[in-house]
């Protein structure tokens, strides 16, 4: 049992580092296509937070995937493996087709795909899955309308200054809001990682209380934190320069909206999606600037990967669940 346990541990740990690569071109995009920071100095910067972020958050969001997702009654090493496996296939395919699709949705959908191959639907959470869901919509919607909103306000505050100027303030500006986003991307998605370990332990007995341990914690943004180092550039160009132009203005004021979206989310114990999070940041501050800045086209083609990405998880999991029992395990 405790060579399976520790295989699926790696096998989590690899899926966050994958998350880090694939998700986390979403905290160096803007700042990068500003030209702030150069790719390597933005992904350094986004991973150093990344970690940081382990220290003072809580472990809520955790607990609402280990705990509010697949019925901890059904839950085995096998539907945890499954449902790692579904999303790591996702995130990979998305990764080669350069969109930014949630990671973190990935895995929720996973998780519950292989739950339901075990146990049929009445092995799901639907209060928990309900929230997730809703959130799935209000995420990117709340991130538009702040940004927008912090563009709007940036611009009032500004407007009487030089362009030359707001941008010599709003570039170093976007050093502090690139590492706020950061923190917020580092506590929401590591702590979906540290969940389904948790559940893992608890579920074959390892813990006899469901909580996340400090070594899943140091861990999972140890992971995430390496994966950004690792960079996905396919990605940082579709986020940074594909949907809007940005300006630093728009840089600070995108960044700043994500951050305060990601971070309030989390101390509610929300598993929000940083990707649609950042994207309707982003959307909200090129409306801002005139309605056609925002290249609908690609923003339509983000959406649709978005709608996709939890069936198309469970599907892979699903399937492997199966697999995994016709081998006999």
């Amino acid at each position: 049992m405790l060579p399976v346990v520790v295989f699926i541990v790696l096998v989590a740990l690899v899926f966050d580092f994958i998350n880090g690569f694939h998700d986390a071109a979403n905290s160096i995009a803007t700042v990068v296509s500003t030209r702030v920071l150069t790719p390597l100095q933005a992904v350094v910067w986004a991973a150093f937070f990344n970690f940081v972020a382990a220290f003072g958050f809580g472990v809520q969001v955790a607990t609402t995937v280990g705990k509010g997702v697949v019925v901890a009654a059904i839950v085995d090493q096998w539907v945890i493996l499954a449902g790692l496996v579904g999303a790591i296939a996702w995130d990979v395919i998305t990764w080669y087709w350069g969109l930014p699709t949630s990671s973190s949705h990935a895995l929720i959908g996973g998780f519950a795909g292989a739950g339901v191959a075990k146990a049929g639907f009445g092995g799901l959470i639907a209060s928990g899955l309900v929230k997730i869901g809703v959130f799935m919509v209000l995420a990117p919607l709340i991130g538009l309308v702040v940004g927008f909103t912090m563009m709007l306000i940036t611009m009032w505050a500004f407007r009487n200054q030089t362009p030359g100027r707001v941008d010599r303030v709003f570039r170093r500006g976007q050093l502090l809001s690139a590492a706020a986003y950061s923190l917020g991307h580092g506590t929401n998605d590591a702590q979906k990682t540290m969940g389904i370990i948790a559940v893992l332990l608890f579920s074959t007995g390892h813990m006899k209380e469901f909580h996340v341990p400090t070594w899943v914690i140091l861990a999972a943004h140890a992971a995430i934190a390496l994966g950004t180092m690792a960079g996905g550039w396919r990605i940082v160009k579709t986020m940074g320069m594909r949907i809007t132009k940005l300006r630093p203005i728009g840089g600070f004021s995108a960044e700043t909206a994500g951050a305060l979206t990601l971070l309030g989310t989390a101390v509610g114990g929300i598993p929000v999606s940083t990707t649609h999070t950042i994207s309707g940041a982003i959307m909200g501050v090129g409306a801002m600037q005139r309605f056609s800045a925002v290249r609908w086209g690609v923003a339509g083609r983000i959406v649709w990967a978005w709608i996709f990405t939890i069936p198309a998880a469970a599907v892979v999991s699903a399937v492997t669940w199966l697999l995994l029992r016709l081998a006999g395990v």
